[in-house]
């Protein structure tokens, strides 16, 4: 049997590729952009993403990446991203491919691989190395079952899991087995970012994240600055100024938008959204409004467009 070639994931990833990125694959999406875009923000959870063809920039944290074709990326917690496709046009667009990880799916793997578990590392949060060779098989089975739901709830699950396999056996390996400990640095931070993530408008009690992360107030604001780049006050304000750019075709007013997130406020939010987006909050809500196809809401634009996502995305 002739094993596929990244030629062949390319063509696959092309096939299924859509502009709001969506697939029947539970957790897969797979998206193409036509041209380079503004800089966009949003929250990265612990998955995996490939780019296939053009190039992507990005700032996970305060870390810089340049992402390319054939490159892969690994995410394992809950992280903000600023980023902008630079590369992309009609003839050839932006091609990616994003894969979310269940964190308990790879302390399972963990625990069935023989030999002594290893040791929960304490590096960063994301990581990019060229495709493993390996995985380009399994990748190609499951875009592929996107054309066969009927097989689909049963495979998609042991696929997941062989790229899963393969991936804590690749150079991402020690940064994808961070999942598996509870106790690891990354994993008790990534459980307060969900928790703020989820949260994003009930006010901030430091010594109750700290305790929801078993540290003590001082280490926990020294690990949470050293995975996510940013104070948990700092991180809440990234995810509610994002929910706040999604929300705001959905409101008459500012104000409602404003107090929905969480700000009590209205001046303090204008001064922070502008400093995040360059752009004052209304005048990014016409922005988006007209760049949306006739008959589309802004929500519905900031939903789907590929780099500016939802807070579960990846779409590398």
């Amino acid at each position: 049997m002739i094993e596929p070639q990244f030629s062949d994931l390319l063509s696959v990833i092309e096939r299924y590729a859509r502009y709001d990125y969506v697939t029947p694959v539970p957790g897969l999406k797979v998206g193409r952009t036509d041209l380079p875009t503004q800089v966009a923000h949003s929250m990265y959870q612990p998955s995996f993403g490939l780019v296939a063809r053009g190039i992507k920039e990005l700032m996970v944290g305060e870390v810089p990446f340049r992402y390319a074709a054939g490159e892969s990326l690994l995410c394992a917690a809950d992280v903000p991203v600023t980023s902008r496709i630079v590369e992309a046009s009609p003839s050839a667009p932006y091609l990616a491919i994003h894969l979310d990880f269940d964190p308990s799916l790879v302390a399972e793997l963990l625990r069935e691989q023989p030999g002594p578990r290893p040791t929960a590392p304490d590096i960063k949060v994301a990581g990019k190395y060229a495709l493993d060779q390996d995985l380009i098989d399994p990748l190609v089975r499951l875009l592929l079952l996107i054309d066969r739901p009927y097989d689909m709830p049963v495979m998609a699950p042991l696929i997941v899991k062989e790229i899963a396999w393969r991936l804590l056996h690749s150079e991402h390996g020690p940064m994808l087995s961070q999942l598996a400990f509870a106790n690891g640095h990354a994993a008790r931070i990534g459980r307060t970012t969900a928790w703020i993530r989820d949260n994003y408008a009930s006010a901030l009690a430091i010594p109750d994240l700290a305790a929801r992360a078993n540290m003590s107030v001082p280490s926990f604001h020294r690990h949470f600055k050293a995975v996510t780049s940013m104070t948990p006050v700092q991180f809440q304000k990234r995810v509610r100024l994002q929910e706040a750019r999604r929300g705001l075709s959905g409101a008459s007013m500012i104000s409602a938008v404003a107090y929905d997130v969480g700000y009590e406020s209205i001046s303090q939010f204008n001064r922070d959204y502008r400093r995040l987006f360059n752009l004052t909050p209304s005048e990014d809500a016409a922005m988006l409004r007209a760049t949306l196809p006739s008959g589309s809401r802004v929500g519905d634009a900031t939903k789907h467009v590929p780099t500016s996502l939802t807070r579960a995305s990846h779409l590398n």
